[in-house]
C-alpha cells in the first residue's frame, strides 16, 4: 500500500464527508492504482472532474498513483479556457447540449425554454443516458451521483438544487451559460427549434381571440405545437429578468 495527498476544490467538497472537506485528505491504495479510481472512491464522481495536478502538472484520469503523490482536483471551468493545461478531456464545453435523468424532468422545460438543447423522457435507463452522452456530447444532468460515476460518461453536473427554480439559476451559473441563452427558440415539450409562423396561417387552431390579441407565433416543427405570448411567455420572461442575465431575447412561445 501506498499513501498520496488529496484535495478537493469548490464545489466537489459537497460530495465529502463534513471532516474532510476544504483539506488535504491522507489516503492509502494500491500502488500503479489510477488516479480516477482514488477521486471516485473518496466519493467525488469523475464527471464533474475538469483539471487534475498531480505534484502541479496536469493528468488524465489513467494516470497510476506514486508514493508520496500530492493531487489536486478541481470541477468544471466553463468559463475559462484552460486547454493548455486541460489533460482530462481534448477541451472545454463551448458548445453546451444536455441530458436529464428522469428526476430532472421540470429543469429540462425550463433549459428548452432557455434555448438549450436538452433530452429528458422518463423511460430513460442509466446506461441510455451514457450512450446518449457519449454520442452527443452531452452532459449528464442529475441528482443521482451514482450515475455521474458511470465508465462512459466524461461531462456531468450533480444537480444541488431540489427546487426547480433554483436548478436553473445553479446549471446557468455554474456553467456559465448566461451568454449562450436564447429564449423561446426551443420546444417545451420535444426540444425541437420553434420557427416563425403566419398567424393566419394557424389562426384555426388558436383559442377564439388568440389571433387578435397578439402579434407573434411559433410552430414546433416537431409535434405541432403553436406558441404565443401569452401569459405562460410573460411568467417565464419574467423569471429569466429576474434571475438570469440574457444576453439576446427571441420571445415566441405560448
Amino acid at each position: 500500500m501506498i499513501e498520496v495527498r488529496i484535495r478537493f476544490y469548490e464545489e466537489l467538497n459537497d460530495f465529502l464527508t463534513a471532516a474532510n472537506r476544504r483539506q488535504e485528505i491522507g489516503y492509502r491504495l494500491r500502488e500503479n492504482e489510477t488516479v480516477k479510481h482514488a477521486i471516485e472512491a473518496c466519493g467525488v464522481p469523475h464527471a464533474e472532474v475538469e483539471l487534475i495536478l498531480v505534484n502541479g502538472e496536469s493528468v488524465d484520469f489513467g494516470y497510476r498513483m506514486k508514493p508520496g503523490d500530492r493531487v489536486s482536483v478541481y470541477p468544471q471551468f466553463e468559463c475559462f479556457d484552460i486547454s493548455p493545461l486541460l489533460k482530462v478531456r481534448p477541451r472545454p464545453l463551448r458548445n453546451p447540449r444536455f441530458v436529464a435523468d428522469v428526476h430532472l424532468g421540470g429543469l429540462a422545460k425550463y433549459l428548452r425554454m432557455l434555448g438549450f438543447d436538452t433530452l429528458y423522457s422518463r423511460t430513460f435507463s442509466d446506461d441510455g443516458i451514457a450512450a446518449l452522452s457519449t454520442r452527443d456530447r452531452r452532459i449528464v444532468l442529475t441528482r443521482d451521483r451514482d450515475l455521474l460515476m458511470h465508465r462512459v460518461i466524461t461531462r456531468g453536473r450533480y444537480v444541488r438544487a431540489r427546487n426547480v427554480h433554483d436548478q436553473v439559476i445553479e446549471v446557468v451559473s455554474q456553467l456559465d451559460l448566461s451568454g449562450s441563452i436564447r429564449p423561446f427558440s426551443r420546444c417545451m415539450e420535444c426540444n425541437t427549434g420553434l420557427v416563425s409562423v403566419n398567424r393566419d396561417d394557424i389562426r384555426d387552431r388558436l383559442p377564439e381571440g388568440m389571433a387578435e390579441r397578439y402579434a407573434r407565433f411559433s410552430l414546433c416543427p416537431g409535434c405541432d405545437r403553436a406558441y404565443w405570448e401569452g401569459s405562460h411567455y410573460r411568467r417565464m420572461q419574467k423569471f429569466i429578468t429576474e434571475n438570469i442575465a440574457v444576453g439576446r431575447s427571441e420571445p415566441v412561445t405560448g
